[in-house]
C-alpha cells in the first residue's frame, strides 16, 4: 500500500517549503513526470510558472488532491486523463452550485 503526505497551506501564498515539486507530485500519485506534464496541459493541476521547465514547477496541496483524484479515476474506472479532467471540472461545478443554493437557503446540507 502506498502512502503520501498531504501538505496543507494555511496562508494565501505558499512558501517553497510548503510546495510540492513536480517529481514529488508524480511520486505521491505513483506516476512519472510526463503524467504530471499531461495534468498541467489539461488544466487538472496548475503549475506555478508553467512556462518554466517541469523541474521548477511547484504545486499546492489542492493540486495533489486533484492529481490523486485523477489517478483514482484512471485506475478505478479506466478513464483517460481528458475524461478525468472533464469529470473533475463537473464535480467542482456541482459543489460550487450547491454552495450557492445552500447560501440562498434553497438546499439543506
Amino acid at each position: 500500500m502506498s502512502s503520501y503526505t498531504v501538505i496543507a497551506a494555511t496562508s494565501g501564498e505558499m512558501g517553497s517549503a510548503q510546495a510540492l515539486a513536480a517529481l514529488e507530485l508524480a511520486h505521491a500519485c505513483g506516476a512519472d513526470i510526463s503524467w504530471v506534464t499531461e495534468l498541467v496541459a489539461l488544466g487538472i493541476v496548475e503549475a506555478h510558472d508553467a512556462s518554466a521547465s517541469p523541474d521548477a514547477w511547484r504545486f499546492h496541496s489542492a493540486d495533489l488532491q486533484c492529481a490523486l483524484e485523477a489517478r483514482r479515476l484512471e485506475r478505478d474506472f479506466g478513464v483517460s486523463l481528458d475524461a478525468a479532467a472533464l469529470i473533475l471540472d463537473l464535480q467542482h461545478e456541482v459543489r460550487r452550485l450547491k454552495a450557492i443554493l445552500r447560501r440562498q437557503g434553497l438546499v439543506q446540507v
